[in-house]
């Protein structure tokens, strides 16, 4: 097919006066609204199809079928079956039955006749296949018999199929007649579609209009003539017929709180609108008179009574002045489009306006089709005077970065920089969101793109206050099913073009102004580029690309780009050096990132360091529990030890009693961390008190690195209490410090056991007495641990033992622990049970009368504490422990005995000496339930330890099963020396003698062992 010549426009077909073929339409709307029949093929006895049978004597229904289902080769064959089609068709108008017949094969006959339009060669018109063809789809329409869901490729393959025929000269009247046939044909299909709409004829009419607009494009001036003149035509058909006041939401998605009284009209009016105005500008005059005479058709349309919404301002020009702007004048083509477009921009509002913009963008890809200097300044108007809601920003983005690669006039692209220009001085942050959207990668299109938007000062700094929050938003909560719009990728399309944009001296300017929160909201976002999904990381590979950055390494490339734009280019050398950069790229050591940056960032001088902390620390105060607060956090503790703190003091407390309650194991500990170092700041230190009690708390966490950084807190804090505040507090402290001693850190057990000691300094008056009571509850603990495998606990054990034998006036425990006697501690402990209300009190005397000198319950509830502390750590992971453990239960359980047996022969002594009475002899008093329990036949001590004995005996058959050979073994040896019975006492004066000296023994035996 030939190419329009620019210069020498060629003549297309000329029509021969025909009065009945030619539209009365063309030169103003029509009386009367109806639609001639098509006729069917002319009878001459030079066509093939006279000799086919005729569709009135073989039944259409059946041939249809069978064409259906073998489909016609011969030309008569086809031209047949069109006949049969519209014999069919007619006949289903009066007949029911034959109407649903005929719909049950309707889709074959659609896609019979589809095939046998393609079928039709594309450079020749020699038959009258195309008319038939068109007549048969007018008469299933006009039938209801044409399926929808083809009606739009059927109505392609026409459109395709005549629209693209070969501008042939006038050679033969046969061909003249032919292509007017033809042509009044499509005229009268498209007229046929939309009068038989019905209520649905806006509907129809946007479809076609749709299908006819790409045709306007065409680079063939026949083919963009003949699209546009049967756009004019149906324009001028529908203008005499009554259109239905339907809105013109109907043909979209359902619109929120729509009112369709006040707005009726087409969506495709704006597009329609722009094309026919860039075809008053095109090189061909055909299609330009073509043009004008849609633009008449279209104002006769568009000012329609009840069709357009009524201007709220006076700016709709009147039919009169239009109809005189439209007039043919002495002008030039160009300044004629001009006028038309100034006059259809008054007429129509938004939507249309916007679609109008569009396409005058998508016009400027083919410079030689239309004017460009047109496109240019219809560009310049309606983004000029843009009066749209801001959600069509995305829209005009869209365009202009699909359109720019093609565009090459410098008038349009000089055009598209200024309504870049424009649109984001109107709308920064739709233009910023919109154009990260459309490039993720920022490729060479976007780059363009963001220069020309950065090229005034007040552009870029509204664009860089709009890319600060896009930067920081990190939420995983989208609203968009398009994985583009999330946060998190927008996030990273932001920090993929700061390096272009940094570049620019403009930019650069601006950046250095607010170059805290630039590098802040880079550095946060290592926070999520870490732990991306996979369909977040493919968004950032494109196809045939090499070299591509990942995610996080294209977020520290712009850090590293943002520090030697504003020249901390040693400063990001020193991160290198200390492999800062390299640690943020993994998810396991990216916090240590993070600390490497702070501490290198917080030697900057204080004109640099301390907007930094303070703009870090408003982003923590007015944004909790992001998810990039963990990374700011870490970078905020960093910085505590270099910046004056007089002004941040209060929020920085504010912000550590918030995150102090999150459920973050590892916020809880960061916070812990900055407040230690603010306690050990002379500054700083007394505020912290407010976190004693919820430092106290965390204790009982069962994390022992927030124990770890607890421990030393306290012990600073506690130094800053004064009088009963501190006794007070020291003394709640002791009580949930042995809990921490068998820790599985040896960092919390040192530092929990050192802070206990100094618990000890700190109780006066009346706290003493309760804290005699923690410290023999801790003296099992301390004893075990002066066998932990860390030297430093043991050490710290020693010291804390020492101190609480001090504090109980317990001077053999005392001597044993300085020496370093370990072996003698555990039988001095089980021998002498601490009294809670003097300390140790002195050893019994007499072994004998030790029920008497301590009660039953207060020894049984000290037993049953040291048993317990025991027990526990059978469990340990330590060796050294849990021998140590089955030792001192061994002696726990030999004491135990030894004070039954002691009781028992008590008791032999006194029955024998009073068996009349039932009262022992002497001044000392025996209880009733002793007599009587022990006349039962069974000694009182044996029922006041037999749950003892029970748990004893439980816990060394479980030590059997240790894992070390050692400690089995003991526990072994140890319960078979424990399950030994012993003689029972002689009686008569034998038995008293021996009993006495026994006693005597004890006695001397217990005397040694306490001085």
């Amino acid at each position: 097919m030939e190419q329009r010549s620019p210069s020498l426009p060629r003549e297309a077909w000329l029509e021969k006066p025909r009065a009945s073929r030619t539209s009365m339409a063309q030169h103003g709307p029509r009386k009367v609204c109806g639609v001639q029949p098509l006729q069917g093929p002319v009878d001459s006895a030079e066509d093939p199809s006279a000799s086919v049978v005729s569709p009135q004597e073989e039944d259409p229904l059946s041939c249809i079928r069978a064409c259906c289902t073998r489909r016609p080769q011969a030309q008569a064959q086809k031209l047949s079956f069109l006949a049969c089609v519209r014999t069919a068709c007619t006949a289903a108008l009066k007949d029911r039955e034959a109407h649903k017949h005929l719909s049950a094969c309707a889709s074959e006959v659609a896609q019979c006749i589809e095939e046998l339009l393609q079928e039709e060669p594309a450079d020749r018109l020699d038959t009258e296949l195309r008319q038939q063809a068109m007549s048969a789809i007018a008469t299933m329409s006009s039938a209801w018999l044409l399926p929808e869901k083809q009606k739009n490729s059927l109505l392609c393959a026409c459109l395709s199929s005549v629209l693209h025929l070969p501008g042939y000269e006038a050679d033969t009247d046969l061909d003249m007649a032919t292509y007017t046939e033809t042509m009044e044909a499509l005229h009268r299909l498209l007229q046929v579609l939309v009068g038989s709409a019905g209520t649905s004829v806006l509907m129809e009419l946007q479809n076609i209009l749709e299908l006819l607009l790409p045709f306007t494009t065409c680079q063939l001036a026949a083919v963009e003539e003949r699209a546009v003149a049967c756009i004019a035509r149906l324009l001028a058909f529908c203008n005499t017929c009554p259109l239905p006041e339907l809105c013109f939401c109907f043909t979209r998605a359902a619109v929120f709180q729509h009112n369709c009284q006040e707005n009726q009209r087409l969506p495709v009016l704006g597009k329609l609108a722009g094309h026919l105005i860039l075809c008053c500008s095109s090189t061909d005059e055909r299609t330009r008179d073509e043009a004008m005479k849609a633009i008449h058709q279209l104002f006769t349309f568009i000012t329609a009574p009840g069709l357009l919404p009524k201007q709220k301002e006076p700016k709709m020009p009147q039919p009169w002045d239009s109809q005189q702007t439209l007039l043919p004048q002495e002008v030039s083509h160009e300044d004629r489009a001009r006028n038309v477009f100034e006059v259809l921009r008054k007429c129509l509002l938004y939507p249309e306006t916007v679609n109008i913009l569009l396409t005058a963008i998508e016009s400027m890809t083919a410079p030689g089709l239309h004017s460009t200097q047109l496109a240019a300044h219809m560009v310049d108007v309606l983004t000029a005077k843009a009066r749209f809601p801001p959600r069509e920003v995305r829209k005009i983005v869209n365009v202009i970065y699909s359109s720019l690669p093609s565009i090459r006039a410098q008038p349009a692209l000089k055009s598209l920089g200024r309504a870049l220009l424009v649109l984001v001085s109107k709308f920064p942050r739709e233009m910023v969101t919109s154009l990260l959207v459309c490039s993720p990668t920022c490729t060479r299109v976007a780059v363009i793109m963001w220069r020309e938007m950065l090229s005034e000062p007040p552009a870029v700094e509204k664009v860089l206050q709009q890319l600060l929050p896009v930067l920081r938003n990190h939420s995983l909560h989208h609203t968009s099913p398009f994985i583009k719009d999330w946060p998190r990728v927008l996030a990273l399309a932001a920090a993929k073009v700061l390096p272009e944009i940094l570049q620019l001296p403009l930019v650069l300017k601006e950046a250095e102004a607010i170059f805290p929160q630039l590098f802040l909201a880079l550095l946060l976002q290592v926070s999520f580029t870490v732990n991306l999904t996979q369909q977040e990381v493919e968004i950032f590979f494109e196809a045939h690309q090499q070299h591509q950055l990942t995610p996080i390494r294209a977020v520290v490339q712009s850090l590293k780009v943002l520090l030697c734009s504003v020249g901390l280019q040693r400063q990001m050398e020193a991160i290198q050096e200390q492999g800062g950069w390299d640690a943020l790229l993994s998810t396991v050591t990216h916090l240590q990132g993070v600390q490497v940056v702070a501490r290198v960032m917080r030697e900057l001088p204080g004109a640099l360091r301390d907007p930094i902390f303070h703009h870090l620390v408003e982003l923590l105060s007015t944004s909790f529990f992001y998810s990039w607060e963990t990374v700011a956090m870490v970078f905020l503790i960093e910085m505590l030890d270099c910046v004056d703190l007089n002004k941040e003091l209060h929020r920085i407390m504010i912000l550590f009693t918030t995150y102090l309650q999150s459920q973050s194991v590892g916020m809880q500990q960061l916070v812990l961390r900055g407040i230690l170092k603010l306690s050990q700041r002379q500054d700083t230190a007394r505020p912290m008190i407010i976190f004693l009690p919820c430092v106290m708390e965390l204790l009982q966490d069962a994390d022992s690195d927030i124990r770890a950084v607890a421990l030393p807190i306290l012990s600073n804090l506690l130094q800053l209490l004064e009088g009963v505040k501190l006794s007070l507090m020291a003394l709640a402290l002791a009580g949930k410090l042995p809990a921490l001693i068998n820790d599985e850190s040896s960092t919390v057990r040192q530092l929990s056991i050192d802070l206990f000691l100094e618990t000890l300094n700190y109780v006066e008056d009346q706290e003493k007495r309760k804290m005699q009571e923690e410290v023999c509850r801790s003296l099992v603990l301390l004893y075990l641990h002066l066998h932990d495998e860390e030297e430093s606990v043991a050490k710290a054990s020693q010291k804390a033992l020492l101190g609480a034998a001090r504090f109980l006036r317990w001077r053999r425990l005392e001597h044993l622990v300085q020496t370093a006697q370990f072996w003698q501690i555990g039988e001095c402990m089980v021998c002498t049970f601490p009294h809670p209300t003097t300390g140790s009190g002195p050893p019994c005397a007499n072994p004998a009368l030790f029920p008497l000198q301590l009660d039953k319950r207060r020894r049984r509830s000290a037993a049953q504490e040291y048993l317990g502390q025991s027990l526990l750590y059978l469990q340990s992971p330590q060796e050294s422990l849990r021998r140590e453990a089955v030792r001192f239960i061994g002696l726990l359980g030999q004491h135990m005995r030894d004070q039954e047996q002691a009781e028992t022969e008590y008791i032999y002594q006194r029955e024998s000496g009073s068996a009349m009475s039932g009262q022992p002899a002497g001044n000392v008093p025996v209880p009733c339930s002793l007599l009587s329990e022990g006349t039962a036949g069974r000694p009182a001590g044996t029922q006041l330890s037999s749950s003892l004995c029970s748990s004893l005996i439980s816990g060394l058959q479980e030590a059997q099963q240790d894992p070390s050979p050692f400690v089995s073994s003991l526990a072994l040896q140890t319960l078979k020396i424990l399950k030994e019975t012993r003689p029972r006492p002689p009686q008569g004066d034998f038995g008293q003698l021996f009993s006495r000296l026994r006693s005597a023994w004890r006695r001397w035996r217990s005397s040694r062992a306490h001085r």
